[in-house]
């Protein structure tokens, strides 16, 4: 995490050699698997996944699979 959340948005990005690289290929495979949509930033001149939660709708359960969404699309 890569910003203190205050509102709705997170910043993350994958750790170890060409981050920024393994960030970007992270987010494009979250975004062609469906489960949520994230997209993509420059934060302090790194790459980021930005996440957004703000609707009423969303539910815990909702938050768990995004969340293995991401575990799985930074595994790959």
């Amino acid at each position: 995490v890569l910003n203190d959340v205050v509102l709705n948005q997170v910043l993350v990005r994958v750790t170890g050699a060409d981050a920024d690289a393994a960030t970007r290929a992270m987010i494009d495979r979250l975004q062609r698997d469906g489960t949520c949509w994230a997209s993509g930033t420059t934060w302090h001149g790194m790459a980021a996944l930005r996440l957004s939660v703000s609707n009423y709708s969303t539910t815990e359960a909702d938050i768990d699979l995004t969340a293995e969404a991401i575990r799985r699309s930074s595994a790959q």
